[in-house]
């Protein structure tokens, strides 16, 4: 299984690349995100498959907390920072191509599809940029408490839901910044993830502090689909598969990384237990069935596919 340390660098977030399979980002921070500095790595899967390479490594002076690859600009990325800002780098760049400066408090989400980014942050709001003119474009402003997620649907590009630490879902047309479409309790605790099903239009999932996952069928929002069991602490970040509609992952504060299979029912098909500390990042490989990175406080990021799926 390929691992790479990241020394005195606790990981928040990983992502592969949209367009090369082998390329990987990862968000990290000092002193597990409560003071100092960040770092963000470009790392690369080697010929053999068995090693990740550091490609480069980026500093700035505040944690970073989530990264997202561009979906309109190849070998670039953006990195939702503490001290507000959202750093856009290209690899093989020692500066930072654009820094975005509206948010008043802590970037823990940025989504970048296409065109436009979206934050989300601990000052209640979810923004909509242009990273290109380093405009912000509209504030979104129906969250009561920290907003943890905010992500575009990948069926409709003028779409996004956001979670809350106020225990909501909220689904958005970026057209609409003031009024939600459709507002979800979604647990009775912080909600701390959400993620669009790519192939099911309908379909949405959360995650929340109360150590559940939940599905949500658009058509219907009175009660969840489906509610999944198994993590013993919050789950941090939840992903349904790009490539098989029915299978989940998530990562929780339980140190583990889970999947699940829903064909297969509600328990998890697969415990995985290779960090021994908070579970932070997740990310499946859109180019490559299966595949999966995730990344921890234990300062380890590890990419494998499970042997449930394999």
């Amino acid at each position: 299984m390929p691992t790479f340390l990241t020394p005195g660098r606790h990981g928040y977030s990983v992502r592969f690349s949209r367009t090369r399979p082998d390329a990987l980002a990862v968000a990290t921070s000092q002193y597990y995100g409560l003071a100092g500095g960040g770092t963000l790595f470009f790392l690369e899967l080697a010929p053999d498959g068995g090693t990740l390479i550091e490609v480069q490594k980026l500093e700035w002076s505040d944690g970073l907390f989530d990264v997202t690859w561009s979906g309109s600009s190849d070998n670039t990325a953006a990195c939702g920072a503490g001290d507000g800002t959202v750093i856009v780098w290209r690899v093989g760049c020692a500066a930072p191509l654009r820094v975005l400066r509206a948010h008043t408090s802590e970037v823990c989400s940025v989504d970048w599809p296409r065109g436009h980014l979206l934050s989300a942050s601990w000052d209640t709001t979810v923004k909509l940029w242009d990273p290109e003119s380093e405009t912000c474009l509209s504030t979104f402003t129906g969250h009561s408490q920290l907003v943890y997620t905010a992500v575009f649907s990948p069926h409709s590009p003028a779409t996004f839901a956001s979670v809350s630490g106020d225990g909501h879902l909220k689904l958005w047309a970026c057209s609409e910044s003031v009024r939600p479409a459709a507002v979800v309790k979604a647990h009775d605790a912080e909600v701390l993830s959400c993620d669009w099903s790519s192939t099911e239009t309908h379909a949405l999932a959360t995650a929340g502090s109360d150590g559940l996952v939940r599905g949500w069928d658009l058509r219907r929002l009175t009660s969840p689909m489906f509610t999944l069991k198994g993590c013993e602490c919050a789950v941090r970040r939840v992903q349904f598969s790009p490539h098989s509609p029915s299978v989940l992952a998530a990562v929780s504060y339980d140190f583990t990384t889970r999947i699940w299979d829903l064909k297969r029912g509600c328990d998890p098909l697969e415990t995985i237990r290779h960090h021994s500390e908070f579970t932070y990042g997740l990310a499946w490989s859109p180019l490559r069935p299966h595949q999966l990175a995730d990344c921890g406080w234990d300062s380890l990021v590890h990419v494998f596919t499970p042997r449930s799926l394999a």
